[in-house]
């Protein structure tokens, strides 16, 4: 009778102090967010808050046979909470300001979605992996003094971690949906002819609103040295959002973004005459185009988002993506261009035993996740609906 193999994990403190042998063993990564470009702009971009650990999982013969990344980062652990109680919190922290914001490990990658969020050799078994994760992040968790541990995401192509994750204890708990916009469309007129007549004039009216008040788009590359100009205009956003907030950006992230990823990076930039007022951060990954942050001189509701989103649109069909990311919030806006939400949950555990059994109930408790419905934006949708 063969013996299950053993799997030792070992944490890395620079994703430079994984070898190059560990990720040609590895092989691709199923996204460029799992891949050490990606984390070194993460780790040099000095994101405030965040402190990032590497985990190299191997074999009783040493090779390497999966990847994850693990941070830590205070988070309101109601951040979802529902209007009356985000009132009562309000109040409370006036005088407490740290209420219900504590100090998580998470296991995944901080600015975007990937599921499962690891990178692993298809023979190993799923059940070996999660119990060699599992163990390694309640280590990890003891280390950083972390109360909570979450795993995160999981869409549908990864519900099969569920069981598994629940043998060793974790809650498998609803976040935020995410948003993507499939694309069949050779162009982007072919997009709006595409839309029923509903949605299709309210984007073309809000189109020659914005482009009557002198607003040009041009789409860079290499924005490095814009770096200041774009990272302050994403605070101007952030400081005014209504809804989810959690990392908080800074200069360094835009010039490593553009350093590192290269042509896999751009962004699209919003001229009103010689003024730069907006832009949109993007990355192509694979197939995928991800639509990550946007900026604006000021917070202000004029329908720029809307015109910025549909050039985001545009710009995806254009450089021939067959998917379209278009992330949390701002559902409307998002699903009024043909954006479908798509669950995500994520996988939550106390450090402590006694108090884990507590912990799935108390954040369903605190928090309410939005759940916008399908929109038929499109002809054919429409026509697959009529009975």
């Amino acid at each position: 009778m063969s013996l299950a193999p053993h799997y030792s994990v070992e944490i890395l403190e620079r994703i430079d102090d994984i070898p190059p042998e560990a990720w040609e063993e590895l092989g691709t990564p199923g996204s460029l967010a799992l891949a050490p470009s990606f984390w070194r702009v993460l780790e040099r971009a000095g994101l405030e808050g965040f402190s990032y650990r590497y985990a190299l999982m191997r074999d009783d013969g040493g090779k390497p046979r999966a990847f994850w990344g693990v941070y830590t980062v205070t988070t309101d652990i109601a951040i979802f909470a529902p209007e009356p109680l985000r009132k009562v919190l309000e109040f409370i922290r006036r005088r407490f300001p740290s209420f219900l914001k504590w100090n998580l490990l998470e296991c995944g990658t901080p600015i975007t979605i990937v599921s499962p969020p690891i990178t692993q050799s298809s023979d190993v078994p799923r059940a070996s992996l999660v119990a060699a994760l599992a163990r390694s992040l309640r280590e990890e968790a003891r280390r950083r003094h972390s109360l909570l541990i979450v795993i995160r995401d999981f869409e549908h192509n990864a519900e099969d971690f569920r069981e598994d994750l629940a043998v060793h204890g974790y809650h498998w708990i609803e976040g935020l949906p995410n948003t993507y916009l499939e694309i069949p469309w050779k162009d982007p007129q072919a997009y709006r002819d595409a839309m029923r007549s509903y949605y299709r004039s309210k984007l073309n009216k809000y189109r020659r609103r914005v482009e009557s008040s002198g607003i040009r788009v041009e789409r860079k590359e290499d924005f490095a040295d814009l770096a200041d100009i774009l990272c302050a205009q994403w605070r101007e956003v952030h400081e005014n959002a209504k809804e989810f907030q959690r990392e908080v950006l800074t200069p360094a992230f835009y010039r490593e973004f553009s350093r590192a990823l290269g042509p896999d990076s751009w962004v699209l930039l919003f001229y009103r005459g010689e003024e730069l007022v907006a832009h949109a951060l993007m990355m192509r990954d694979g197939p995928m185009i991800r639509w990550l942050y946007v900026g604006r001189s000021r917070a202000q509701n004029d329908g720029i988002y809307l015109y910025i989103a549909t050039k985001v649109v545009d710009t995806a069909i254009e450089l021939g993506a067959e998917r379209l990311e278009m992330g949390l919030t701002t559902y409307d806006v998002k699903m009024d261009l043909g954006a479908e939400a798509v669950p995500i949950h994520m996988a939550l555990r106390a450090r402590w035993g006694w108090m884990n059994p507590f912990v799935g109930l108390g954040y369903r408790l605190l928090n309410a996740v939005p759940k916008p419905g399908k929109r038929p934006v499109f002809k054919q949708q429409a026509a697959e609906e009529t009975p």
